[in-house]
């Protein structure tokens, strides 16, 4: 048992690590499409691999962060069953949820990511636009990221579920806790 909380530990340590960090690149993201927006109707030019930048950016923040995101509980979820039920409850409703949903529905974008990505590196993918960005396949690369941070943090899921089940919560830090009932 203390080998699953030290894998929930571990995988929240990483996608908090992760979120926290590349959460940043939203103050990116706002800069750019600022100056974007600035040279396109106070200066009347634009540059492609500038408008490229900050969609780039959003795919990789978003992407990345998804792991964190569902680490912090704050993916979509059908609340009116999940959240006034006891601790063992949403252990089960998640136990299920990540092994007949998510890590499925992983598998499935990451087989069909593999080739649409290799593919991408092999031929060194550049922006579609002319003049745009060079490097098309490393954002590409990010539905992989996508894929195993949120799939570790589902199997860090599983676990947490499975220490609640055999009632050894207590192994965990109270953060990584269910939260009670009515909060």
């Amino acid at each position: 048992m203390k080998a699953l909380a030290i894998l929930v530990r571990a995988v929240s340590g990483l996608n908090r690590l992760v979120g926290e960090i590349v959460s940043w690149l939203a103050l990116g993201i706002v800069v750019v499409c600022f100056t974007v927006v600035v040279q396109r109707y106070v200066f009347h030019f634009s540059i492609i691999w500038m408008q490229d930048l900050y969609i780039w950016l959003n795919g990789a923040m978003f992407t990345a962060v998804a792991g964190f995101a569902l680490l912090r509980n704050n993916h979509v979820r059908v609340d009116i069953f999940y959240r006034p039920g006891s601790v063992r409850h949403k252990a089960i409703a998640d136990l299920v949820g990540v092994l007949v949903f998510m890590l499925p529905t992983m598998l499935v974008i990451a087989f069909y990511a593999w080739p649409f990505v290799t593919r991408s590196w092999r031929l060194t993918e550049p922006s579609a636009n002319v003049g745009g960005m060079p490097g098309l396949f490393i954002l590409k690369s990010f539905i992989l990221v996508f894929v195993g941070l949120v799939a570790l943090q589902g199997l860090a899921w599983v676990a947490r579920s499975i220490l609640v089940l055999r009632d050894q919560e207590a192994l965990l830090p109270e953060h990584l806790r269910y939260e009670p009932v009515g909060d």
